[in-house]
């Protein structure tokens, strides 16, 4: 089975940036979605940005939209999550995902629908 490991996580402050890794085992076929969820404490998992690694839809949700970017680097096997004028309220572990099923537009942004996840990295941004 595939396993993801992130990396790049830290303690920063208000309005800097911050680019996560996502590390793949082996290579995934093109179909594969992966995504980035962010979970913090006493808070449900929340979607952050997904995408289909064969270049189709790339999803954001709302409240990272315009700051963040998600993007791969097929030959590294590695999904990456540039984040930029960071606030307080993305201090969250981040978990990168993936999923092998064949996922619309509407299912993408379910953390349920995915069945791969790695161990997530600590972000921590200081106002």
């Amino acid at each position: 089975q595939v396993q993801l490991v992130e990396s790049g996580g830290g303690l920063v402050q208000a309005g800097d940036s911050l680019r996560l890794s996502c590390t793949a085992s082996e290579n995934t076929p093109n179909y594969w979605v992966m995504g980035w969820f962010r979970q913090a404490p006493g808070k449900e998992r929340e979607f952050v940005a997904t995408f289909r690694r064969n270049g189709g839809t790339t999803l954001y949700a709302d409240s990272v939209k315009g700051r963040f970017t998600i993007s791969r680097d097929n030959g590294k096997n590695t999904v990456y999550l540039q984040m930029s004028n960071l606030k307080s309220e993305d201090s969250a572990v981040y978990y990168c995902a993936a999923t092998a099923r064949r996922l619309i537009n509407t299912t993408m942004r379910r953390a349920g629908e995915y069945e791969v996840w790695g161990q997530g990295t600590q972000v921590t941004v200081a106002s």
